[in-house]
């Protein structure tokens, strides 16, 4: 069901356009988005990787991986608080808009320029460097393009709002009800077709970001390494040269007095076991 009421100023006409781009296409992204999740997990599985190019270059890499991931999940932060949790909660634990607006605003600019530049130097070693630019696909190089356009559109955004000042756009009144709107099925389209050129290229961008994410190296951001937390200890031993050295070893172990670490006690296997019986 598509919601005609919009959010108080919000006077625009609703065109079949408005109808297709905020009431349909985010759906199809999702759905495009889980089906390709899905897809490639089963046909896929040894390339849901980032094909690491570490051994190849790791002297940029040092600077423009964490330049750029930190700088992202910064940004992901601020779109979470800004479209997610509504103005009338800020406002009610005592936070103005204009409070919020330059602090959005500071960390935002400071996310976006280090997210831009971290994505910059990552192309331009992917670029300059033959083994890494002979690992990039087709896949990879429309990644980065449509990548670094979802990156510059919304600095551009957040740029613009420093320069407007008070009379700036705020869209939490416009593009933030949209956004919650669609989790409901009931998009607040009259809402979001009252924000201006500029956020509707940035959300279209992050829409096709999102669209092409399941069949590029991006995929691993959906792969959490959460079972390194409790993986065992792993032990390191040298093999034995001979059987008595194993013997004489083994015997030592058992007849030591003393504590061994955790994680560093003698460990035997079943198949060395048997043979030096």
């Amino acid at each position: 069901m598509l919601a005609s009421e919009a959010e108080p100023g919000a006077t625009a006409a609703i065109s079949a356009l408005d109808i297709v781009l905020w009431g349909v296409l985010p759906y199809v992204m999702v759905v495009v988005l889980v089906g390709g999740l899905v897809w490639r997990y089963k046909y896929d599985q040894f390339g849901w990787t980032t094909r690491s190019s570490q051994l190849y270059e790791s002297r940029l890499l040092r600077i423009a991986s964490p330049l750029f991931h930190f700088g992202l999940l910064a940004v992901i932060a601020g779109h979470f608080f800004g479209l997610v949790i509504p103005m009338a909660w800020t406002q009610a634990v005592g936070m103005s808009q204009e409070f919020y607006h330059f602090n959005a605003l500071l960390v935002g600019g400071i996310a976006g320029v280090g997210t831009l530049g971290g994505i910059i130097l990552l192309i331009y070693r992917r670029r300059t460097t033959g083994p890494v630019f002979m690992a990039t696909t087709r896949n990879d190089k429309s990644m980065y393009v449509v990548l670094t356009a979802a990156i510059v559109f919304g600095l551009w955004t957040t740029l613009a709002s420093v320069f407007e000042g008070e009379h700036g756009h705020n869209y939490r009144e416009t593009v933030a009800p949209w956004f919650r709107s669609l989790f409901i099925f009931q998009p607040d389209i009259a809402a979001m077709a009252t924000a201006p050129f500029s956020f509707h290229l940035h959300t279209l961008v992050g829409m096709a970001l999102f669209v092409i994410w399941p069949f590029t190296r991006l995929v691993h951001a959906f792969t959490a390494p959460f079972h390194y937390l409790f993986r065992p200890y792993i032990v390191y031993r040298s093999r034995d040269r001979d059987r008595d050295g194993a013997k004489a070893g083994a015997a030592a172990a058992r007849n030591s007095t003393t504590t061994a670490r955790r994680g560093w006690s003698a460990v035997g296997t079943r198949d060395r076991d048997t043979r030096n019986r």
